[in-house]
């Protein structure tokens, strides 16, 4: 199968054709770089230097495609020039294809020809010398250092500063993409952050609103309706009022940033823990708490224990079977526990719909602390219970 050569470019025909037409014009004009009386000159007149001025011209065609070809077959056309009169525009081209070897070629061979033309220059330089032993000699290491090493060291200093550019070019790339992977990260984390947040705060009012509802249109007793109704407008005013301070907490510049639940100045607390377990019995609960969490708890610790108690309550409430729910927070071993056991009710129905984002959000809380997280039945001499533990280090990393 035929390989078919790549196109060349559009500037290197325009230089193919401009070296031709420069050289033909000045072998028109009789302008030659020797005088054909010169005992170098083996074959005069004009004719023989136009061969190797058009396979230079046919070489600039490779100066991008295939430089080093180019180069090879130019310093070949140069060489048969030097026997002849020469041409001013085959030398200045070939110096083009000198400077393109270099820029354009392989990287190897490229940071090679500029030391191979100085070797030949110095060569060129003292070898005359040493036979000739006149001043004039040194102008032949002059002639080959402007036609070879000249623009091969000119080629290499383009070259550094193009691979320098590229590579500035490539770490700022890799820069956007990493602050782009950074960006895209802080907003999964917020979202995931604002999906606990929500449902830590709409969970547990809605549930006791929805089981309180349905207690209220099935049992045809004023009493009971009254109360019903009663818990379901406290809850009502309660979760709404959270939503308002979430929403407010949003709306502030600078509030909503991934950090921003440490940093909330009204997020609940430990000392809260009463008002919750206060809830939790108007809603039907009977529990029992035990707090031993002394002082000066880290406010992410707080809030993360808070939450993980106020969800495992919102859990009992649609789940557990009627009996007590024990909650229970100490503080040992440089970390605070949380256990909440409650009657476990089995594959029981639950008396109120739920998203079952609730454990996934307890587990992230305590992952995001590098604590540990468990939930699941435990056997009991009362029967089954379930439970829900939790060990949060108070300094991160300090997991016992």
């Amino acid at each position: 199968m035929a390989v078919r050569l790549p196109r060349p470019h559009r500037f290197d025909v325009c230089a193919a054709v401009a070296g031709l037409l420069g050289g033909l014009l000045l072998a028109a004009l009789g302008l030659g770089v020797r005088r054909s009386t010169e005992p170098l000159v083996l074959l005069p007149g004009t004719w023989p230097l136009l061969v190797p001025l058009a396979v230079t011209a046919g070489c600039e065609l490779l100066r991008r495609t295939a430089p080093r070809t180019g180069l090879l077959v130019g310093t070949a056309a140069l060489a048969a020039d030097t026997t002849t009169q020469g041409s001013l525009a085959t030398v200045v081209m070939y110096t083009d294809l000198m400077y393109s070897a270099v820029l354009y070629g392989p990287p190897g061979p490229a940071r090679r020809l500029p030391w191979i033309t100085a070797l030949l220059t110095v060569a060129a330089t003292v070898v005359p010398y040493a036979v000739w032993r006149v001043p004039e000699a040194l102008l032949v290491g002059v002639l080959v250092g402007v036609v070879s090493f000249t623009p091969a060291s000119t080629g290499l200093i383009v070259r550094n500063h193009r691979e320098a550019a590229e590579a500035a070019s490539l770490r700022a790339e890799q820069t956007a993409l990493l602050a782009e992977m950074d960006r895209v990260q802080a907003v999964t984390a917020e979202r995931s952050r604002m999906a606990r947040e929500l449902h830590d705060l709409v969970a547990n009012h809605l549930s006791a609103i929805a089981i309180h509802s349905t207690a209220a249109l099935s049992i045809e007793e004023p009493a009971t309706t009254r109360r019903a109704l009663g818990v379901i407008r406290e809850n009502s005013v309660a979760g709404l009022a959270e939503m308002r301070r979430l929403i407010g907490i949003l709306r502030e510049p600078g509030g909503a940033g991934p950090a921003a639940p440490e940093a909330d100045p009204v997020a609940p607390t430990l000392d809260g823990l009463g008002a919750l377990v206060g809830a939790a019995r108007a809603n039907g609960l009977d529990v029992a708490l035990t707090a031993d969490h002394g002082e000066g708890l880290p406010a992410p610790v707080g809030l993360a224990a808070y939450r993980i108690v106020q969800e495992s309550l919102t859990n009992a409430l649609k789940h557990a079977s009627p009996g007590r729910v024990e909650v229970v927070l100490r503080r040992r071993d440089g970390a605070l526990r949380v256990e909440v056991t409650s009657p476990y009710a089995g594959d029981g129905a639950p008396r109120a719909p739920g998203s079952g984002a609730g454990l996934t959000g307890m587990r992230e809380r305590a992952g995001l602390l590098h604590g540990t997280f468990a939930a699941g039945p435990l056997p009991a001499p009362g029967g089954t219970l379930w439970s829900v533990r939790a060990v949060l280090p108070l300094t991160e990393g300090d997991l016992p």
